[in-house]
């Protein structure tokens, strides 16, 4: 029965290791999500550095933020001066290993779900 509970404790423990090393893997911290009336629910796009809105009953569903404006899709957010001035900076928050994400971050989401979560 010892010998039992030792290994339980065992692969516990390792499980409970792996998985708090996946928590926060992004070096660079991530900007608060905006403060807009008009979106609710935000999701961190960590290619692009930028929040993208994703509450569907908002009219900018789909939409991303950066800088005080919103763009309707990946192709004007490229053709901004800004973004593009932001994007080859020291400060931006993207991914800059050059390979694509596998995920993104959630601004608000239930327990267990491995996404970090903002507001309150």
């Amino acid at each position: 029965m010892k010998k039992t509970r030792t290994v339980m404790t065992g692969i516990t423990s390792t499980a409970l290791l792996l998985g708090l090393a996946g928590c926060n893997s992004n070096s660079q911290s991530i900007p608060a999500p905006p403060d807009d009336p008009s979106c609710t629910d935000w999701e961190w796009d960590d290619d692009d550095g930028v929040w993208e809105c994703d509450d569907s009953s908002s009219r900018y569903y789909g939409h991303y933020f950066y800088g005080g404006h919103y763009y309707n899709s990946k192709s004007l957010l490229y053709k901004s001066k800004n973004y593009n001035s932001y994007k080859n900076s020291s400060s931006f928050k993207g991914n800059t290993s050059g390979s694509s994400s596998t995920g993104s971050v959630k601004k608000s989401s239930g327990f267990g779900s491995g996404s970090k979560s903002y507001g309150g």
